[in-house]
């Protein structure tokens, strides 16, 4: 016969909710919950967001990620209006005219923004990120290539892309991907990025285009898209090969046209055929958007271009995703309505500033060399001095994490293995305190790097401080 008290523990089981298991209904046990298979009952709304929550504890905080070019910050407003149409699908334009509205709107702004000829032909998507807009680049110069030369691709004619050896991953998966050699120019020297000279050398008949960066991965720096739009002019009034130049301003294109207007990098060049950016990076909203143009509708090949009626009307469509949320382009629109140009400048200006300043006093500490510093995009790379023996630059980043701050280091490409760097995101939500308190993790650690008993390089002589 049961006891009261094992009544009680019955009827508390019901009320009690576990944080890493659920109640037995019958016998009041707490089993373990599966961590790689359904489990066999359903369970409280509550208790499943719990469980997510607690194990989402261990991830490092966004807002101290200097890894990271995606926005980790944004207004509550936009916030809010995410979470109001997260269940809109953008392909779906039939049943969410206004969302598909909104989508043309941007493509808009950003033709008139990167001064297209035709800014109301309105010739570009949105993405899922910078990824797929890249890859759509390439897809519509290697097809306007194999138009040109179609019977030498059917002989078996294998195209090529020139980029630098700096190229964001996605460029070599395109190659992969799609069966396009990839020529990577590399590093040379203090030269990080590619060159005017190199990429037009680097070029034949067979090359679809030249991919130029406007704020490369590496070290923020901007590739001089201009100089290398010119060289290629050279080249084509000394060989006839007309190759276009697309540019992948994924975090400059929403820089430099409120910070350097003056710049031409953009469909100024008329080498310039297309443009893609990040709207997950400087265009501030949460990942993942992204956006491709192409100058002119002869830059995009139509038979590229598919065409569906399944959802209800013809749609025209040019993406590799079909299905995606509508709730970033709705958040990019807000951005854009909310700061308008004035208020994107103040923004990407005010955290230019705090990137230059935290630059300059890294640099401070005495240690450190900065390759970059912080004034194309906001972001810089450095490395140790020619005087640090006692540690490197993957002993630093190491024992920042121990502060909760994540800045990478790593080795730059062909053909600069032998440098070592580390590498600082500043975006909107890092503020001038946070860049000071990293500053002052990083004076207080420095001594305790320099105490290693051993130099790292095997050299005996001593470094300094400045404080």
């Amino acid at each position: 016969m049961a006891s009261q008290s094992d009544g009680k523990t019955r009827q508390a089981s019901i009320w009690v909710n576990p944080l890493f298991g659920e109640a037995d209904p019958v016998s009041g046990v707490t089993a373990v919950l599966p961590r790689h298979r359904l489990p066999e009952r359903p369970m409280a709304p509550a208790t499943a967001a719990r469980l997510i929550r607690d194990e989402l504890m261990l991830d490092g905080n966004p807002r101290l990620n200097l890894a990271t070019f995606v926005t980790t910050w944004m207004e509550p407003e936009g916030h809010a209006l995410m979470g109001d149409t997260a269940d809109r699908n953008l392909i779906d334009r039939d049943e969410y005219p206004a969302t598909a509205q909104l989508e043309e709107r941007c493509v808009s702004i950003l033709s008139h923004l990167w001064n297209a000829p035709d800014p109301d032909a309105r010739v570009g998507t949105s993405t899922i990120g910078s990824s797929e807009a890249c890859m759509l680049g390439a897809m519509a110069l290697k097809r306007r290539w194999i138009h040109r030369n179609a019977e030498r691709y059917s002989h078996g004619t294998r195209p090529n892309l020139v980029m630098g050896v700096n190229a964001q991953v996605c460029w070599q998966k395109f190659c992969n991907y799609f069966e396009v050699e990839a020529r990577l120019v590399p590093m040379e020297g203090e030269r990080f990025h590619l060159g005017p000279e190199q990429a037009a050398e680097a070029c034949d008949e067979n090359t679809i285009g030249v991919v130029t960066i406007l704020g490369s991965t590496m070290d923020g720096s901007y590739e001089p898209v201009a100089e290398i739009c010119e060289a290629l002019d050279g080249l084509q009034a000394r060989t006839g090969l007309q190759v276009p130049v697309h540019v992948d301003a994924a975090g400059g294109g929403m820089i430099a046209p409120f910070l350097e207007p003056e710049l031409e990098w953009d469909f100024r060049l008329s080498r310039v055929a297309s443009i893609n950016t990040s709207g997950h990076k400087y265009g501030l909203v949460y990942p993942g958007v992204g956006w491709v143009l192409w100058r002119d509708r002869q830059a995009l090949p139509d038979d590229l271009v598919e065409r569906v009626n399944y959802l209800g009307g013809d749609v025209p469509t040019f993406t590799l995703n079909f299905s995606r949320p509508g709730s970033q382009v709705i958040a990019q629109y807000y951005n854009f309505l909310r700061l308008g140009h004035e208020g994107f400048a103040a923004v990407q200006g005010a955290t230019r500033e705090v990137a230059t300043s935290l630059a300059d006093q890294i640099e401070g500490l005495g240690c450190f060399r900065l390759l970059t510093r912080g004034d194309q995009l906001p972001v810089f790379a450095f490395t140790t001095a020619d005087d640090i023996t006692r540690f490197n630059v993957f002993d630093v980043s190491r024992r920042l994490r121990e502060f909760g701050w994540l800045v990478p280091a790593y080795t730059f490409p062909a053909n600069r293995e032998d440098l070592a760097v580390l590498r600082i995101v500043c975006r909107n939500g890092f503020s001038r305190d946070l860049a000071d308190r990293l500053v002052e993790d990083l004076r207080g650690l420095l001594p305790e790097l320099d105490a290693q008993a051993e130099p790292i390089y095997g050299r005996e002589n001593a470094m300094s401080f400045h404080h």
